[in-house]
């Protein structure tokens, strides 16, 4: 893991890694299945869950299309840099999930696809235009 700044060598890109965790509200009756506490990590695209926990599919499925864009570096102003917590699926759950921004992970474009990069000035950004994180 590393911090943003200083642009990365030219194959390589960062992603944040995250930990999406359960929130339940004390005395609320909880549908789906978490209890306060439960989580998983998502590094890259791996998704670990810890050893005996299990994490609902229909509170999965609320999370997912978000992630991508949570590992994303995102403008400060951006809603998805400053709003972390997504609803439970089930109206009748109060349960919520919380995004977290961990840690910064960087990964080489050769290792994690077969389609080479486009020549520079190609469709390819340079690597002047790597944004930083405020």
């Amino acid at each position: 893991m590393g911090s943003f700044g200083s642009p990365p060598p030219i194959d390589t890109f960062q992603l944040y890694d995250l930990r999406v965790e359960v929130i339940c509200p004390p005395g609320e009756r909880i549908l789906c299945g978490a209890k306060e506490g439960d989580h998983f990590i998502l590094e890259g695209e791996m998704l670990h869950l810890p050893p005996g926990q299990g994490f609902s599919i229909y509170s999965l499925s609320a999370v997912l299309p978000l992630l991508a864009a949570k590992q994303r570096i995102t403008h400060p102003n951006d809603w998805i840099s400053t709003d972390a917590e997504v609803a439970c699926p089930d109206p009748n759950c109060k349960s919520r999930l919380r995004i977290l921004r961990t840690g910064v992970r960087t990964f080489s474009h050769a290792e994690v696809t077969v389609v080479p990069l486009a020549p520079q000035g190609r469709g390819q950004a340079s690597a002047d235009s790597v944004l930083v994180a405020a």
